[in-house]
């Protein structure tokens, strides 16, 4: 059950502010009784909820009395210091990820073999997104035939995003599709090519017949290769991401020929 103290309230501050809107105009010592508020603590609390603008004073009288502000202003009122809080918060948070991010910026070195795998088409989605992310220099995306197991429409439009961030970054997008992976995509991932990534001078599309693997490499040292379901044809199992410079250039090496023969992405 919400209450005034969900938007910042005290418990002695959300009993007095209802007492008054009870009592109506009354005296702090009347307003003790009526809210349970301690005689010792009342002046403080009727101080708050003047600061707050959830109450009146009228000065002129003796002695001194208070009314309670109208409870539609008062809650646009908390609601509006609330966010003036969060919105706060969330610039204190965000200097403190831009300081952290230098702070604990990663030199992993680029010739220490490390490998790690995600399986099930969540994860592996997951992952995707998380090394297209990281990647500084080079994407290349190469997709043969779909998977069953994935949402096209949701894992295209992240792919999407996530590349376009990367182009942002000054990252050389390249991405191989085989024709029946073009044919499959949804229409929102080709109106999202052509508005936003088709026009860049650091992105390509290609597309080649035989294309039947699913891999990607990452900044010329890291590769992540989709592991088909051993059990259950057309469906994905997961995806291993290997960082090997060596073994990197090895695919790169196989890939480059691909590229060289395949024709650009026509999307009427």
């Amino acid at each position: 059950m919400a209450t005034l103290r969900d938007l910042g309230l005290s418990e002695y501050e959300a009993g007095a502010y209802r007492a008054l809107l009870r009592t109506g105009p009354t005296t702090a010592k009347d307003l003790s009784r009526a809210s349970e508020v301690p005689m010792g603590r009342i002046y403080d609390v009727l101080n708050s909820l003047e600061q707050h603008d959830l109450v009146r004073s009228q000065a002129a009288s003796r002695p001194k009395k208070y009314v309670a502000v109208e409870p539609d202003a008062a809650l646009d009122r908390l609601l509006e210091q609330r966010k003036s809080e969060l919105e706060a918060q969330a610039e204190q948070y965000e200097s403190v990820v831009d300081e952290l991010s230098t702070e604990l910026d990663a030199s992993d070195p680029v010739d220490e073999q490390f490998w790690t795998a995600a399986v099930g088409a969540e994860e592996t989605t997951a992952l995707l997104i998380e090394r297209i992310e990281a990647a500084q220099q080079s994407v290349v995306l190469v997709a043969g035939e779909p998977s069953a197991g994935f949402d096209l429409a949701t894992i295209g439009d992240e792919v999407t995003r996530a590349l376009e961030d990367a182009l942002d970054r000054g990252v050389e997008v390249k991405v191989l599709l085989s024709p029946t992976m073009v044919d499959t995509l949804p229409r929102s991932v080709g109106r999202r090519y052509t508005a936003h990534l088709s026009g860049h001078d650091r992105f390509e599309v290609r597309t080649a017949e035989g294309v039947d693997g699913t891999f990607n490499l990452f900044d010329g040292v890291e590769v992540c290769i989709e592991v088909p379901h051993p059990l259950s044809t057309g469906e994905p199992f997961g995806m291993i991401d290997l960082k090997d410079p060596e073994f990197t250039a090895q695919v790169r090496e196989q890939f480059e020929p691909w590229w060289e023969a395949a024709e650009p992405l026509e999307i009427s």
